[in-house]
């Protein structure tokens, strides 16, 4: 029976390689690109509906990327520079420093950026003294993978830097309960160095990334499919029944069998 050939071990790598790179289409790669479309749409509709809205007063509920303003001081004594940054496509630091509001709670703000000067921190003016009121963009805090600590060396002015825009990191370097995520300044906010762009609002290329993963699975399945057919057809890869090559002697008989044929019917 032809269908036992599938049951070669050849084939049965083949079907299971086959197998295998479909399922990863469908079930991580194709929903891995889905999931960063939605994202990416998820941040572009909240940055543009904080186009719309007026400034409001900081609240826990608000969404990434509100403007939002908070009243209180800085703890000027407790800054972190994060390190290893890139702002419109150039290095750069950023400055971040704990914020103590009016009600005691402490929330993180990222000042703004610096360019480098030979690969250090640059001279920069400290935050104002005295109560402010702040006006940024609320963001959640960054994740260093490898979650490391704040630290100090020869270039940044005896500041700590940190490897991330975090939060935790600041709380932990300078034993404040610091409210989770950060208030990002825009430009004219006081304290304010370089204000940070906002992100590009172009949905990105994830969506036709996952279709084309969909698409790559389904034609591993139906090119398996086609060439399973065709390689159980007579004649077949699997079915193991060849023509019988002709000797050279047999070719040259044949050729001049036809000759003879043609030269009778002349």
């Amino acid at each position: 029976m032809r269908l036992r050939n599938l049951l070669r071990p050849g084939w049965l790598s083949l079907t299971a390689l086959v197998i295998m790179f479909a399922i990863a289409c469908f079930t991580l790669l194709a929903p891995w690109q889905f999931r960063r479309h939605e994202e990416r749409k998820t941040t572009n509709d909240q940055i543009t509906a904080s186009f719309k809205a007026p400034p409001a007063p900081l609240d826990p509920s608000m969404h990434e990327w509100r403007l939002a303003t908070v009243t209180g001081t800085f703890v000027g004594d407790k800054e972190i520079v994060a390190r290893l940054r890139t702002v419109q496509g150039e290095p750069a630091f950023e400055v971040m420093v704990p914020f103590r509001r009016t009600d005691g709670q402490v929330l993180l703000v990222d000042r703004g950026f610096l360019r480098p000067e030979q690969s250090q921190v640059p001279a920069y003016p400290a935050p104002p003294a005295g109560q402010v009121t702040l006006t940024g963009r609320i963001r959640a805090d960054e994740t260093d993978p490898q979650n490391r600590n704040a630290f100090a060396d020869a270039g940044t002015q005896g500041k700590l830097q940190s490897w991330a825009v975090d939060s935790r990191v600041v709380a932990r370097a300078t034993g404040l309960t610091i409210q989770p995520g950060y208030l990002q300044l825009e430009s004219n906010s006081p304290g304010v160095l370089g204000p940070l762009p906002l992100p590009e609002l172009d949905a990105g290329p994830f969506l036709s990334y996952a279709l084309q993963w969909i698409a790559f699975g389904t034609m591993a399945l139906l090119g398996w499919l086609y060439f399973t057919w065709r390689e159980l057809q007579p004649g077949g890869a699997l079915t193991g029944e060849r023509p019988r090559r002709k000797s050279v002697a047999e070719l040259v008989a044949e050729e001049e069998a036809a000759e003879r044929a043609a030269a009778a019917r002349s």
